[in-house]
């Protein structure tokens, strides 16, 4: 019975140290890129693909959804950004192995690939453990882990907001 708890005990902490690192952004970027939607359209002159209803695009942690996205490869035909509307749209990513899943929702969101940004627009709002961003507009940075939050042009445009928990004594 003692040897049954040990035996479990070595698995489980083994199935923990893999789920951290399997899930790490490097490894994200090297894994292949699963699209389900309603309807897809695919232009291969202009390299863009549309999809609409009920949009799902998987890659390794990383997670948009959407109710319209574009898809756009560059002259190489790797993806060179995915622009995505909803309301609202959302992404989801875990930066590495030791931080909390990021999520983003926004009516707009304008996914850069080659510099690993997301911009947000309109209803932004990042959260990324217990804190929380939201303004007119949000860029994560997601190489850095950083999050620049902008309030809204007009005169009484939403401002940003910040919501930071304390860390505990750790």
């Amino acid at each position: 019975m003692r040897h049954t708890k040990m035996l479990m005990l070595c698995l489980i902490t083994a199935l923990l140290i893999l789920s951290q690192t399997a899930y790490a952004l490097p490894e994200d970027q090297e894994q292949p890129i699963y699209v389900s939607a309603d309807h897809a359209s695919m232009n291969e002159l202009t390299g863009v693909a549309v999809y609409t209803g009920s949009v799902e695009i998987r890659q390794g942690t990383m997670l948009m959804l959407g109710s319209r996205v574009e898809m756009h490869r560059d002259n190489a035909g790797s993806i060179s950004r995915i622009l995505s509307t909803g309301s609202p749209a959302e992404f989801h990513q875990q930066a590495s192995a030791n931080q909390p899943t990021t999520k983003a929702y926004g009516l707009r969101m304008d996914y850069q690939v080659p510099t690993q940004t997301v911009t947000i627009t309109e209803n932004a709002r990042v959260m990324q453990d217990a804190d929380e961003f939201t303004g007119d507009r949000i860029v994560y940075d997601m190489d850095k882990s950083v999050v620049d939050a902008f309030r809204s042009e007009s005169q009484d445009g939403q401002r940003v907001q910040m919501i930071i928990q304390p860390k505990g004594n750790q």
